[in-house]
């Protein structure tokens, strides 16, 4: 039987779904009368409120990173207009506590599960945590990577585009040897940004030493590090980093040996989800969709819990260049 969502209540009591999730939230001023409404809309139509029976599990690698925080953030406030809570479970990636956190939400009767660029990510990691999944007939959803040897749904930001659109940017204002920054290998996202990177620029004539890539972590010092070694090519003029973080590292490193930001180094990040503005020079980043990719694993969890069959091809989004100071026209080569 089809779950009862705010969406039903909303449609019998007449008022909006942001409403209806006052009432059952208790949260913000609604008049008396609009929840005495609302309330008996919910006996009718037969809503539950949140119970073991609709807990929805989000493995994420952390909150720290703000990209993982503000789509897991979306996600709970998608899942509770359907009257699903979801339950956010951090944990290293490709770590034992994934399937300590799945036992545990499955013993407290969860519904179903999202995983936030979790071990989904890697490649060869430990299918254990979706085998237990599916062994108790629960859903999952993945996000920024399939899991290996499953057919669960998977949505993505397209990296192989976001590394086209960061080259075209840079090729554009006149930079000819551009390097990379990527994640660390066996990291789908990154694999992929580093493919759309060496194709970007192959395509462009720049093969070998004109597309240099680094690999490091995903962190400010991980930038720092993997800056610090492309900078050693004076004739590198612009860097594409695999996150903002990254990104920030890379000018750091930049700026302790003396290269001001953009006249000498161009740099693009990629997420866009800091306050990037605000940042000395405000910086240049590939945004990801995070409201979309939200609503839209939402509905195909919910579909599944419901029984519904839905695409098992990857469904990818397309990913955004937000043009700040941090890039530049390359700096003239005259003397």
């Amino acid at each position: 039987m089809a779950r009862i969502g705010i969406a039903d209540v909303a449609q019998a009591a007449g008022v909006s779904e942001a409403t209806v999730s006052r009432v059952i939230n208790n949260r913000g001023t609604v008049a008396t009368g609009t929840r005495k409404t609302v309330e008996e809309a919910m006996r009718t139509v037969g809503y539950v409120r949140a119970h073991a029976g609709s807990l929805v599990m989000l493995v994420t690698p952390g909150l720290v990173d703000p990209f993982f925080a503000q789509m897991a953030d979306r996600i709970v406030v998608g899942l509770g207009l359907h009257g699903l809570r979801g339950v956010v479970c951090s944990a290293p990636v490709g770590g034992a506590q994934e399937l300590d956190f799945a036992s545990a939400m499955l013993d407290a009767g969860a519904v179903g599960s999202i995983f936030v660029s979790a071990s989904n990510t890697l490649e060869n990691a430990d299918p254990g945590v979706y085998r237990l999944l599916e062994s108790r007939a629960v859903p999952y959803v993945c996000i920024n990577g399939a899991a290996g040897g499953s057919n669960a749904p998977v949505l993505s930001t397209d990296d192989r585009l976001a590394a086209e659109i960061s080259v075209d940017h840079l090729w554009r204002l006149g930079h000819r040897r551009i390097g990379l920054i990527a994640g660390p290998k066996g990291n789908r996202p990154s694999d992929r940004r580093v493919d759309g990177f060496l194709a970007a620029m192959k395509s462009r004539g720049a093969t070998g030493p004109d597309a240099p890539v680094v690999r490091h972590e995903y962190s400010v010092e991980g930038g720092v590090s993997a800056a610090s070694r492309l900078c050693e090519d004076p004739a590198v003029t612009a860097i594409v980093a695999a996150s903002d973080e990254m990104a920030l590292g890379a000018i750091r490193s930049a700026r302790w040996t003396g290269l001001q930001i953009p006249a000498d180094l161009s740099v693009v990040g990629y997420d866009d989800a800091l306050p990037l503005e605000f940042f000395d020079p405000p910086l240049t980043s590939v945004r990801q969709p995070t409201e979309r990719i939200a609503a839209a694993v939402v509905q195909m969890l919910i579909g599944l819990i419901r029984g519904r069959d839905v695409s098992e091809t990857e469904l990818f989004f397309s990913p955004e260049l937000i043009v700040r100071s941090s890039t530049a026209p390359a700096p003239s080569t005259d003397h």
